[in-house]
């Protein structure tokens, strides 16, 4: 098939440092071509790809200081992409719902969406009650919740090629990671409270957004000055194994409807157990007391953390293999692709 990956601009594919969804966008396009597809890549120029790149912007959005509003430059991608639109058998975009008039207007027959988001959002219903006939691909089973009406085709959970975070069987840490953004909805204080509890160390690699300066500044900061904290910083994709691997658990103590979560299942690669809040995706992606324990307290999160040692760290990185390649995920997404070129053309608006 021709495929055409269609990513953010804010971020290169795959990105320098966070940046979940153009680093799925990379696994997924690279995967496909190992697959045998021919695959084009619409990101910006200093994306790294096997694909043929085709650049809107010579440079990650969030990386020009020049660049003050994201929006005109994704009208730019959308141009770019009507004009070579003809030529794919599948457009595959990954930017949520700016993209749904242009796909209209080109038929929706060959064209899908991976919604990377939370979808509780209300303006969303009235989004999607118009554009439900835009096939959307969920990336876990409880994202859907809030638009069941929406035309959904799949389910397709996040992948991982092999090599990209190392198993670890005998981590030389003693402490326990928080990798993410410093958020509200992520809360590293409770991931730092966790940790004091069970008399551990905890190690935090964490974007700090400009949205988030504040809450950082504010109700972070402070902890920071904790002994038992070490804050690291931003961290890119080649410092994770290290960094995951050598941890004794991830903590994930989430307090918003995930819908995915990928350091879980980076954390899973190296063979590293997860240590979840019962929110969004958590129940789909851990197994309890196999690949972690999913917990509802912060007490109940540091009587866990005590026994994580319990957990065989092989088994935890058997789960991964099994459930969470990229192999597997491309595959998924190959049948959900050729399901749509099988069906009869969606309706587009007069």
């Amino acid at each position: 098939m021709k495929i055409a990956q269609v990513a953010p601009l804010i971020e290169s594919v795959p990105p320098r440092l966070y940046g979940g969804t153009e680093r799925i966008v990379s696994y997924l396009t690279e995967e496909l071509i190992r697959q045998g597809h021919e695959v084009s890549l619409f990101a910006s120029g200093d994306s790294r790809t096997s694909a043929r790149l085709i650049a809107t912007v010579p440079k990650a959005l969030r990386l020009d200081p020049n660049v003050r509003d994201y929006l005109p430059y994704t009208v730019l991608q959308l141009e770019q992409l009507r004009q070579y639109a003809h030529t794919f058998d599948i457009i595959h975009f990954h930017g949520d719902y700016v993209h749904l008039p242009v796909a209209r207007s080109l038929g929706m027959k060959g064209i899908v969406t991976t919604m990377h988001g939370r979808l509780d959002l209300p303006d969303y219903q009235t989004l999607f009650a118009e554009f439900d006939d835009a096939p959307l691909v969920s990336i876990s089973d409880h994202q859907r919740l809030p638009l069941p009406s929406a035309c959904w085709v799949g389910t397709v959970y996040h992948g991982l090629p092999a090599e990209v975070c190392a198993f670890t069987e005998q981590p030389r840490g003693d402490y326990v990671a928080f990798l993410g953004r410093i958020s509200p909805e992520k809360r590293p204080d409770r991931a730092i409270e966790i940790a004091r509890q069970a008399g551990m160390r905890i190690k935090i690699a964490a974007k700090v957004d400009d949205a988030d300066r504040a809450y950082f500044h504010e109700r972070i900061e402070p902890l920071l000055s904790q002994p038992h904290v070490e804050f690291i910083g931003e961290i890119g994709e080649h410092q994770k194994s290290e960094f995951l691997g050598n941890a004794a658990a991830l903590l994930f103590p989430i307090d918003w409807p995930e819908p995915f979560g990928l350091v879980m299942i980076e954390a899973m690669s190296c063979g590293t157990p997860c240590i979840a809040w019962r929110a969004g995706s958590v129940p789909e992606i851990i197994e309890e007391g196999v690949t972690g324990y999913i917990v509802d307290s912060i007490d109940a999160a540091a009587e866990r953390l005590r026994h994580v040692g319990m957990l065989k760290r092989s088994t935890v990185r058997e789960k991964f293999e099994q459930r969470f390649s990229a192999a597997r995920m491309a595959a998924d997404y190959v049948q959900i692709y050729r399901r749509l070129l099988a069906s009869q053309p969606n309706r587009i608006a007069a």
